[in-house]
């Protein structure tokens, strides 16, 4: 290893299973996901840490991946009191009551459609960006849709596994 490690990673790559376990919780809802990145202890980057979530990712059910979407709330309808929520989110907080009650509609009919959430990698979206691809997704298939949701939770995770990386102090 000739590079530094970031410190959250360093502290990832040495923490007790179960205290690396939950950090990959708050990354990641689904067990098996996490087993899976667990195994592949210790990373020398973010690189390989983000291969290892890529391939876990790919590997998971269609069980797997609703228990990694029931970690997620509704869009625009972040967890309260989660700041993680409120920021993945951030494209929604000044949004227009009109467009909040549609992106409501959308994410009622997308879950009867198709069962869960409607899940997309909210960082950096406008609201209507957000609603435009609800929308879009209304008329996929479910089997489409299903590898739709594991491109966006790939996204997603990507981005929670950086900020543990470059977490600074304790991450218990």
């Amino acid at each position: 290893m000739s590079a530094r490690l970031p410190a959250g990673l360093a502290r990832f790559n040495t923490a007790e299973p179960d205290t690396a376990a939950h950090l990959l919780h708050e990354v990641c809802t689904s067990r098996g996901w996490a087993d899976a990145v667990l195994a592949k202890r210790p990373y020398d980057g973010l690189d390989a840490l983000y291969e290892a979530s890529d391939a876990a990712m790919s590997g998971l059910s269609a069980d797997d991946l609703a228990e990694a979407m029931a970690g997620h709330p509704q869009i625009g309808r972040p967890k309260p009191g989660d700041p993680v929520s409120a920021r993945e989110q951030r494209g929604m907080a000044g949004a227009s009551d009109g467009l909040k009650a549609e992106l409501l509609d959308l994410n009622l009919a997308y879950q009867e459609r198709f069962g869960h959430v409607f899940l997309i990698c909210a960082t950096g979206l406008t609201g209507e960006r957000m609603r435009d691809a609800a929308r879009a997704r209304l008329g996929n298939t479910p089997e489409r849709e299903r590898e739709i949701v594991r491109a966006e939770l790939t996204k997603i995770n990507r981005i929670r596994l950086a900020r543990l990386a470059e977490a600074e102090g304790d991450p218990s």
